[in-house]
């Protein structure tokens, strides 16, 4: 196994973390009566993570880790899937 297939799984693992994060984002936003619908999930992805963000912000003052952990999962994932395209190549 070459390093640039090392770098796709990665990216890979690295998206299913965010898609993980983004189903606890989607049940956190549902228990503060934010309601998510699950048929257009991916239309509304960028508003139901604002909401989040504005969510966790109004609570505690700060944001939550949840997007965080979203934010990078996502931008790992990007880095090592471009690093494995390029390294396979």
């Amino acid at each position: 196994m070459d390093i640039g297939t090392l770098f796709l799984i990665a990216g890979i693992l690295s998206a299913l973390w965010g898609v993980m994060d983004f189903i606890l984002i989607a049940a956190a936003l549902d228990k503060r009566g934010i309601p998510v619908n699950p048929l257009l999930f991916r239309v509304f992805f960028f508003r139901y993570l604002n909401q989040y963000r504005k969510a966790t912000l109004q609570e505690t003052g700060k944001v939550g880790g949840l997007y965080y952990s979203f934010i990078i999962a996502m931008n790992l994932a990007l880095v090592c899937c471009i690093a494995g395209f390029i390294l396979r190549a």
